[in-house]
Parts: C-alpha cells; structure tokens; sequence
C-alpha cells in the first residue's frame, strides 16, 4: 500500500507542494485524497530534498490542506492498449467518452515511449495515397515520414485533417492500416465535427481518437498526444499496421507547455515559450518511423496554426526543424475559394523522391510533378507582371503561363473535401492541365513520355 502523506504545504494554480516525501520519483503519478473521499490525480514536476512539487490533473478547488492526502503510485503514466481501441473515443488520458464499456489491456504502456534506435529505423519510401492531388501529386507523403500542415487561424485545416483521415491508406498492400487521430484543446464544436465526419463515413471502425477540448485542464493537454504515439506504437510495432497518426493542434499544446512552465516560474525562451520547447517535440516527432524487422509504421501528419500568420513563430519554426517538410495553407486561396487551400510552392515533402517512380505511383510522377512547379511559379509571375503593367505587356507565352497558373488552382489545387483521387487521376490531371502549354515549353520532361503521354 503506498504511504500516505498529509503534509501538503502549499497550492498555486495547477501546482501543489508537498513537504517530507521519500522514495518519489520525477514524472510519478500521484493521487490527492480530499476529506469528501473524492480522489484528484497529479503527477510529480521537481524533486528538492524531500519537497515535491506535483501538477495537478484537474482543478485545485476544494484541497483543503490539513485534511487532503497524497499518495504516490511509484510508477508514471500508463496507457492500457488492445486492439479494441479501435473505433472508440476517448479524453485525452485515455479514459473512454463514447459511452462504451473500458477497455480490457493485453498491456499497460509508459505514454512516453521508448526512443527509437536510429540504427534500428527503416528509410521511409512507400507512398501513401490521400486522395488530395497537392499531396499526393506535388508533395507526396511517404509512410514512416512526419509531413506537418501549417495553417492559419480560420482555414479549413480541420476539414483537410479528416478528408486526410478518412481517405489515406497504403496502396498495393492489405496489410491492416488504421488512423490514430488527437485533437488538444479544441472546441467542443470542433471535436463533433470529426467524430461526426469519422461515424458518418465509416473511418471510426480503423480508428482511434483522443479529444482533449479547451476547457480541459492544461497538463492533460500535454499527455494527450503521448496517449495518441502510445497507442500508435501498440497497434504499429506489436500488431504490425501502418499508422497514420494525425495531432491537431500543436499550436494548443505548445500554449500549454508555456502555462506550465510559467506556473513553475521558469526563466522563458522565445516569445515566452520554454527553452525545451525543441526537446519537448522532438519527443513527440521522433516517435514516428518505420522499425527494420517490422511490418507496422507510424507515419504522422501535426497541424499547427501559425500564430499572426508567422512561419518564423517558434512553434512552426522547431516544427520545421525536426519534421521532413510541411504543407501550406493560404489565407489568399481561401478567399479565392480554393479548397483545401494548399498553397503548393512555398510546400514541400523532403521525402517525396524516395516514394514516387514506376514501381510505386507510376513512371512520368517525377517529370510531371517538376514540369506543374515550374509552369506555376512561371504563372504566378506573369500573373503579377499584369497587375503591374497590364495585360497588354504580356507575352502571347506569358498569357497561355497566367492562364496555366489559373487553371491549376481550379481544376488541381482545388478539389473539395469529399473528392477521393487516385495518383492515376492526380497524374493524369497535370497532363490535361499541361497541354494548355506548347511541347516545346515543356523542358522537364523527357522526349519519350511527351510522347507517351502529351499527344493522348
């Protein structure tokens, strides 16, 4: 039975002090006993000679210091995994909010992992389909890759986050593939939005979702995607399935961080954000992979929106860092009523050479993905030259560019949230869109798939 101490000294906030402690680990979880008998959970922040410093899990109201106890469970944070996680919801610790039964565990998993060997990690280098042809044609995403979606307040990425959930999956392959998807600190509007949208379609029954919304307390927002990445590890690394874990929003967590650390009286980094910060989601990032003499992966999708619509914000800044590229939002798409509004130059996937080619989308994707970036970029130029000088100043070349530039942003850019294209549509949509273009201006791409594919 573990000891119980009655020497709670001091509470602050989400913060409580309790004196005289022996054998207390950091990271330990604990358990506030209040003189009602209701039971409060905490998890231990600093350890000072004896002095504990412990988080509360939720609201410090009615700790009465004389008459509440604490005991300490001598073991951290744990998540019981099954594979009856699948199609359930649950809080962001791991409690079911589905009305369904608990889960039975086949096991009890520490939420904060294991570190992956690096020398025991596989290059990622299959593709996954999303069905979103400026991912999957411009930005391809890879399994066992971190591709992050960097938004802004008031775009549409909740919707794109579950078209990307509904729709992904492995091609060529039926090996099992399920979607781990955790939601922090969003409204509870938010939260029946994707609960809705996963029921109505049938995604529910592969996935499993953690909502943690924004009037839950802040420390649970921290533990809610470990909860996510330890379930993704059980189903990915011990029952062999690919894994397409979606967190949204970083933004949230990382606000989060910063309330606690403040609460802890922390000297700040940037923009008040902890110094940890880069550890702190690196420990998140790098938990994704795919694991040499394993099936399963996880392959992860954060979204974050940018705060004052900044990429140089710390938190989109470290994501960058850690992550292998990012898709764009535009707030300019959206008012043109692009949809999803991926704006696809300044977006990039730094592992989409490894998944793209003949044997795994198909043998033109290289050259044509190249060809549609430059004939964009091109566009856009033209399309500001006009602004400028007028459209009289343009080129008959430049004029066929601008409208290029147009129609890929209608017709390929821009597909709604229910259309489902395979890499074949998605490639064979760039060449419809390329022939608005002479052959000759079509330097990229060699001779003999302009023959193949440009006179179709």
């Amino acid at each position: 039975m573990p000891k119980e101490y009655r020497t709670i000294q001091e509470v602050a906030g989400p913060l409580m002090l309790v004196q005289g402690v022996e054998n207390v680990a950091y990271d330990e979880l604990g358990e506030i006993e209040l003189a009602s008998g209701e039971t409060r959970r905490c998890k231990v922040l600093e350890i000072d000679k004896g002095n504990a410093l412990v988080q509360l899990f939720e609201s410090s109201t009615g700790i009465n210091l004389a008459l509440s106890k604490v005991r300490f469970l001598g073991r951290s944070m744990e998540l019981g995994v099954s594979e009856d996680m699948l199609s359930r919801v649950f809080d962001g610790l791991g409690r079911p909010i589905d009305k369904g039964p608990e889960i039975l565990p086949d096991k009890r998993m520490d939420i904060n992992g294991l570190p992956m060997n690096p020398a025991a990690r596989n290059y990622p280098q299959e593709f996954i389909q999303t069905g979103v042809s400026a991912i999957d044609g411009l930005n391809t995403l890879v399994r066992g890759q971190k591709l992050p979606i960097f938004s802004m307040s008031g775009l549409p990425h909740a919707e794109l986050a579950a078209q990307i959930a509904r729709q992904a999956k492995v091609r060529g392959t039926t090996e099992p593939f399920a979607v781990v998807f955790a939601a922090m600190g969003i409204t509870f509007e938010e939260a029946n939005f994707f609960t809705e949208s996963f029921r109505e379609t049938g995604a529910i029954d592969r996935s499993v979702m953690f909502i943690n919304l924004a009037n839950d307390p802040a420390v649970e927002r921290i533990a809610t995607p470990r909860m996510a990445l330890t379930a993704a590890e059980y189903l990915a690394f011990e029952k062999g399935m690919h894994v397409l874990v979606i967190l949204t929003d970083i933004t949230n967590y990382a606000d989060s961080l910063r309330e606690i650390s403040a609460a802890r009286k922390e000297v700040p980094g940037r923009r008040g954000y902890p110094g940890y910060m880069y550890t702190d989601l690196a420990s998140l990032y790098e938990r994704a992979g795919r694991q040499k003499a394993k099936n399963g992966s996880i392959t992860m999708i954060p979204i974050l929106t940018m705060p004052e619509d900044d990429k140089t914000h710390p938190i989109p800044d470290l994501t960058g860092y850690i992550t292998e590229g990012q898709i764009i939002l535009s707030r300019e798409l959206f008012r043109q009523g692009i949809t999803p509004p991926i704006d696809v130059l300044p977006s990039l996937s730094r592992l989409k050479d490894k998944g793209i080619g003949a044997e795994k989308t198909r043998k033109d994707h290289a050259n044509t993905m190249n060809q549609l970036f430059a004939a964009y970029a091109r566009g856009k130029e033209a399309k500001e030259l006009m602004v400028v000088l007028g459209e009289a100043a343009l080129t008959e070349i430049d004029k066929l560019y601008a409208a290029f530039s147009d129609a890929f942003e209608q017709e390929y850019v821009s597909q709604g949230y229910l259309a489902n294209r395979s890499i074949e549509e998605t490639l064979d949509l760039g060449w419809k869109l390329l022939r608005i273009l002479p052959r000759t201006e079509l330097k990229r791409i060699s001779d003999k798939l302009l023959d193949e594919y440009y006179s179709k």
